[in-house]
């Protein structure tokens, strides 16, 4: 871990909400309770919420809401595809701030969390004070192939046992072959394409090797949820069309937004902060030189923790102005 974070803390209050006849999504509360309300996204889909995660916020300052999304972490049904959309997801969030009786937020994701932010802010505007973003997805088209296929051209090796987890008859379409994997019969043939799939993505997701960060996405549970609601997201639950958070950037007028991204993120090529950066020229943002995809990347943590202090601060993300692009 790196010296950025702010010092360990344990959840205030925690609970399961019931947002449906099947799902169950699990909450918790972390800092002081008449503080800054701020809610975390985490990525994937599929990751869920660590402990880690509540370090990005100053525990002095802030009401810090964590959600595993539908299916992942500690939800239940752990890794269920049904009902599970970028909408319901949405809708969760409603529920849940409703349910904690918070006026407005702030939102912050990375990753999937971008996407969700986004989609979450595009939605519902009048509900979200502020926007702090990391490694932007936009889940298109091109984004998709560039994870499945076109990584190969980066981390050869990496994609290389991906792909060649499969037998060669089934490699002319790598998310088809592994969904009917991840959605088949035997359940040990399903687990074995799951953790390939999650190696797969956290052994891209750092500048530099990181062996402890990557054990993590080898565990049967986090591997599971992800592969499973990757596969699912990427081949059933598009944006349609696939450039739905660019076209809608006009929702978000009058938000303050802030963004990072690695200048070597591998798995969210910088091309999307740049993209989002086009549509949306308000958004102010960061490029990190020394970094990767993960927020557990040091130039990227220190510029998250700059963000949510300056909220802390002034209640906005934003830097100053001579300081800005």
């Amino acid at each position: 871990m790196n010296e950025h974070f702010f010092a360990e803390i344990e959840a205030r209050r925690f609970g399961e909400l019931e947002v449906d006849g099947l799902h169950r999504v699990y909450w918790e509360e972390c800092g002081v309770a008449d503080g800054l309300p701020i809610v975390f996204l985490h990525g994937g889909p599929g990751a869920g919420c660590s402990a880690n995660d509540r370090r990005f916020f100053d525990p002095q300052r802030f009401r810090i809401v964590l959600m595993d999304q539908r299916g992942c972490g500690r939800s239940t049904p752990h890794a269920e595809l049904t009902d599970n959309s970028p909408d319901h997801l949405v809708a969760d969030l409603e529920t849940l701030r409703e349910e904690l009786g918070i006026d407005r937020w702030h939102v912050f994701g990375g990753s999937w969390g971008s996407s969700l932010a986004l989609h979450y802010a595009q939605t519902h505007p009048s509900k979200v004070l502020s926007l702090v973003l990391r490694g932007i997805w936009l889940m298109r088209d091109g984004e998709i192939d560039w994870w499945l296929n076109q990584i190969r051209w980066l981390q050869p090796e990496h994609w290389r046992a991906f792909a060649e987890h499969l037998p060669v008859a089934e490699r002319d379409d790598l998310l088809e072959s592994y969904w009917q994997r991840l959605t088949g019969p035997d359940a040990d043939t399903a687990l074995a394409a799951a953790r390939a799939w999650s190696i797969y993505e956290g052994s891209c997701c750092t500048l530099l090797p990181n062996e402890e960060f990557t054990s993590a996405f080898a565990s049967d549970a986090l591997a599971w949820s992800l592969a499973r609601l990757e596969a699912h997201y990427f081949r059933n639950v598009r944006f349609q069309p696939d450039t739905l958070l660019l076209d809608r950037v006009e929702r978000l007028a009058g938000i303050p937004a802030f963004a990072v991204h690695g200048r070597y993120d591998v798995v969210c090529p910088v091309r999307n902060l740049l993209d989002l950066k086009a549509a949306w020229p308000q958004l102010d943002c960061v490029i990190a030189a020394d970094s990767g995809h993960s927020s557990y990347e040091p130039g990227i943590t220190r510029e998250l923790i700059a963000a949510t202090t300056r909220i802390a601060a002034t209640g906005s993300p934003l830097r100053p102005q001579d300081d800005g692009n």
